[in-house]
């Protein structure tokens, strides 16, 4: 992993980013930081070009999106058109939309994705994956994200693994990571560890809590990861703070220069 491949989910940052003075305000201090790259999550409802456009100012490449997940399965050309003026290829699919409670239902929107993927890959973009806690809940022997993407084309499918929500599931990060080899163009880094009041499961800065985060690299740059996306859900103070003290472990410990 190259720092240049280290980007920020803005979804961290989301309260400072619902307007565009705010928007341009983050994006130079995510910049400042070290960033050279931000995934568009979470961002007030900010024409696309404005968005574009505070970024290229700042320098920042935007590596990804996630997008409204009936949006992508039900309207796959309106991803298509924003990616396009945004200026990525990558989206995820964020959060199920429709309930996945059994074989059938998990097999019904792995067909919805599927298609949608195929859509978007005609058009030079990739659909990814992102997953939760949830989809380790097993059906018919195999978790949800296992059928999820054994049902797709991995040319259709790819992922986008969140390391926090792997182990929060009860699995293994780097095993997840080396199962989608040659699959897994972005990749959540999000550390799981005990909070300050003992709360078990706390999202914590990268370093901060406990997984093996050097396997977790070096399976993904093997795995052929090109994007390694910085997000924490929540943080204990002054978000800003969180994603600078990820960068700068991640700049100290983990990444080639």
């Amino acid at each position: 992993m190259k720092l240049s491949q280290v980007a920020c989910q803005l979804y961290t940052l989301r309260d400072h980013c619902t307007t565009a003075a705010d928007f341009a305000v983050t994006a130079k201090k995510v910049k400042a930081i070290g960033y050279g790259a931000v995934q568009i999550s979470g961002v007030g409802p900010l024409p696309e070009a404005e968005i574009a456009s505070i970024c290229a100012g700042e320098g920042l490449v935007i590596c990804a999106t996630h997008e409204n997940g009936k949006t992508i399965v039900e309207e796959t050309q309106k991803v298509i058109d924003r990616l396009g003026k945004l200026g990525t290829i990558y989206t995820a699919y964020p959060y199920p939309h429709v309930p996945l409670t059994s074989l059938a239902e998990v097999k019904a929107l792995a067909v919805a994705l599927d298609k949608a993927g195929e859509i978007m890959r005609a058009a030079g973009m990739v659909l990814t994956y992102h997953n939760h806690a949830m989809e380790f809940k097993k059906v018919a022997g195999k978790t949800i994200l296992q059928h999820v993407y054994d049902e797709t084309n991995p040319q259709n499918l790819q992922g986008e693994i969140d390391t926090y929500w792997v182990a929060a599931g009860g699995e293994n990060p780097v095993e997840w990571v080396q199962r989608l080899h040659r699959r897994l163009p972005l990749l959540h880094l999000k550390d799981y560890g005990v909070g300050p009041d003992n709360h078990h499961g706390a999202i914590m800065e990268i370093g901060n809590g406990n997984l093996n985060w050097p396997a977790i690299i070096a399976a993904a740059d093997r795995s052929g990861t090109v994007w390694f996306i910085v997000e924490q859900d929540t943080c204990p103070g002054d978000p800003f703070d969180s994603v600078r003290q990820s960068f700068d472990y991640i700049k100290r410990t983990l990444a080639d220069r």
